[in-house]
């Protein structure tokens, strides 16, 4: 008995083991990479990830993955086969970059408008100088121990401009207002800015370490968010330091070349917030029933925002939620469920999805795992 007795024999493909398909809406865009009109159904696809070395960019990655596709289309990928980028991560990484810098530079010119509301044109004139010169060092702290420049970093960037400014604004006051003494009257203005940034020199040292060694200790994090958050710590004491470096050689320099020679000697007369200031310390100061008020406060106010945590007000997360556009939905049938049902499934939903207006290309793994 043979076997072509018994049954019909063909040589054909094999039963499939996964689909892998790709459809558009048509919104969105009106062609793909090839040139071609994109079309409104759901087709075989292949799908191709590709992922970046440590320590490579993955903007340029991107960008020269779609030129090297691009030159590749005619002779090594077929006219037919229509190319299409679904997710181009280094287009969004380039997004969240520039937008952490343009918060940066926002956060330099907020700085500098309200040191030039509080202290005036000059003296943030001084303090903005500081601003660069010490990012600046603090960039190349990065580039020896081998950091690049992206999100985490610039977020240490942005965090460490509110500090890095203090130590600046104290020496430049400080300057300012022994060049308005009346016992300064004639006296060399080297010698007055190097008595004026004496006087404050340990205060300011102190608080500069006060600052570090509450930040530092978060570089020594182990476990998974430990290499994530170690930017974090180290350019912020790094700021830190140069910030008080820069505040005690770049600032009373600048000082002398920017503030003006023939300042008002005599007591000026006290602003609006100085008095203001002046009336709330004098009655927390001598009058206990407010001095007790201010310390309720401050402890109602820290256990209050400790309590967010505990009543679940605020969202504890190791990471942040992750803007990006694309969603993804798992279908999970039941066990001994074919192939083709599950496909039939994933069709169903595909058929849905691409009715939403906000979706422009969607695609189906059945079988096989997303990368």
């Amino acid at each position: 008995v043979y076997l072509r007795d018994v049954a019909t024999i063909s040589d054909g493909p094999e039963l499939p083991a996964d689909y892998v398909m790709f459809g558009s809406t048509g919104r969105g865009h009106s062609e793909d990479q090839t040139g071609q009109a994109e079309p409104v159904s759901t087709e075989p696809a292949v799908t191709i990830a590709v992922s970046k070395r440590k320590g490579t960019n993955a903007i340029d990655i991107a960008h020269r993955v779609i030129e090297k596709t691009n030159a590749l289309k005619g002779g090594f990928i077929p006219q037919d086969v229509r190319v299409t980028t679904t997710r181009n991560y280094g287009e969004t990484a380039a997004e969240k970059s520039n937008e952490l810098l343009l918060h940066m530079l926002i956060a330099i010119a907020s700085v500098s408008a309200l040191i030039m509301f509080a202290l005036g044109f000059r003296e943030s004139g001084i303090v903005a100088i500081a601003i660069p010169v010490t990012l600046a060092l603090t960039l190349a702290v990065f580039y020896f121990y081998g950091y690049t420049l992206n999100r985490i970093t610039l977020f240490a960037l942005i965090f460490s401009i509110g500090i890095l400014v203090d130590d600046a604004i104290v020496v430049v006051e400080n300057v300012t207002r022994h060049y308005s003494l009346p016992e300064n009257k004639g006296r060399s203005l080297i010698d007055v800015a190097v008595e004026a940034v004496d006087e404050v020199g340990n205060p300011t040292i102190l608080a500069t370490f006060a600052v570090i060694a509450a930040i530092l200790p978060m570089a020594f994090v182990s476990g998974l968010m430990g290499p994530y958050m170690r930017p974090i710590p180290i350019g912020a004491s790094a700021a830190m330091i140069f910030s008080m470096l820069v505040a005690f050689v770049v600032t009373p320099w600048a000082s002398l070349k920017l503030l003006k020679k023939e300042s008002g000697h005599g007591h000026a007369k006290e602003g609006f917030t100085t008095r203001l200031y002046r009336k709330v310390m004098t009655a927390i100061i001598e009058r206990p029933l407010w001095r007790y008020s201010f310390l309720s406060g401050v402890v109602v106010l820290l256990l209050g925002s400790m309590s967010l945590v505990a009543f679940k007000a605020v969202k504890v997360k190791m990471l942040p939620f992750d803007n990006k556009s694309e969603f993804q939905v798992i279908v999970d049938m039941p066990e001994g469920t074919t192939l083709e049902h599950t496909a039939a499934v994933t069709r169903e939903l595909a058929d849905y999805v691409r009715t939403v207006p906000e979706v422009i290309d969607y695609q189906m793994y059945v079988g096989t795992a997303s990368p």
